[in-house]
């Protein structure tokens, strides 16, 4: 079995409010100084999606990113956790992506490594929240996908998948090559032992860019981008309190329901 992940490195989720910055001109967050990007959650529960069939079946995980150099470093996490090797997508023409044109640069990475049988995703990206490139990258490559899956087993050359929902779960069974979006009901992805984070260490991670690929220039980027960003903002949040009083606890509850009643909250 041989088992491809999409990652993602994005601003630390733990940054505290007053940490936190937006470039409005460049329309990017601005990382803290002191709360380095790591790895989506979601993300890497797909990782663990993935080791979790090759210590089922055997085989081999593929763990790949699109991003910023500093991206080798949650890709030398996921070599920590068990994957067996790790390719890192750099290259100016890269930047300004949106979901089409980042999807298609990961399927053309994808069809450079070859034979696969699973490609796993987050559900979505930690950061933006679209939950898009999955589903475009089993466009690009023309496999299935399945979304939100908790569970996934191999069976009579088959995957078998329980996706997610918040009344319950449903059970699909898919052939494969097939792509599979991981949800956070999977559980808890496993920690990277010492030896595992040595061994990372001494690993290499190619970089590969748009030729590398076999990428057409004109689908990647902004070039290849099918939205655009208006405008990126933190959001100003105003409150204010009203104080109930009166000459007893009665009155002052007669009080506050009339105030909820004229609010319509009641």
């Amino acid at each position: 079995m041989h088992s491809i992940v999409c990652i993602k490195e994005i601003p630390d989720p733990e940054t505290p409010a007053s940490a936190f910055a937006i470039d409005p001109v460049a329309k990017r967050a601005i990382p803290a100084k002191d709360k380095p990007p790591v790895i989506s959650p979601f993300d890497e529960q797909a990782v663990e999606a993935a080791l979790r069939i090759k210590d089922a079946k055997g085989g081999k995980v593929t763990v790949m990113s699109m991003g910023a150099p500093s991206a080798e470093k949650i890709l030398k996490h996921t070599m920590a956790m068990g994957a067996d090797e790790a390719f890192l997508l750099n290259d100016p023409a890269f930047e300004n992506s949106d979901s089409t044109s980042t999807a298609y640069v990961l399927s053309q990475a994808i069809k450079k490594i070859g034979q696969f049988d699973f490609v796993f995703c987050g559900r979505q990206a930690g950061d933006f929240d679209a939950g898009q490139v999955g589903s475009g990258i089993a466009e690009f490559l023309g496999i299935p996908s399945v979304t939100l899956a908790k569970k996934i087993e191999v069976q009579d050359g088959k995957a078998r998948v329980e996706r997610a929902f918040p009344d319950g779960y449903e059970v699909v069974e898919v052939s494969m090559p097939v792509l599979i979006t991981v949800s956070n009901e999977l559980g808890e992805p496993r920690y990277a032992p010492l030896k595992g984070i040595m061994a990372a260490a001494k690993k290499k991670v190619p970089v590969w860019n748009t030729q590398e690929i076999g990428a057409d220039a004109s689908k990647v980027g902004a070039a290849g981008a099918k939205t655009s960003m208006l405008k990126l903002y933190i959001p100003v949040r105003e409150s204010k309190c009203e104080v109930i009083g009166g000459e007893n606890e009665e009155e002052m509850a007669i009080k506050l329901a009339l105030k909820l009643r004229e609010v319509k909250l009641i």
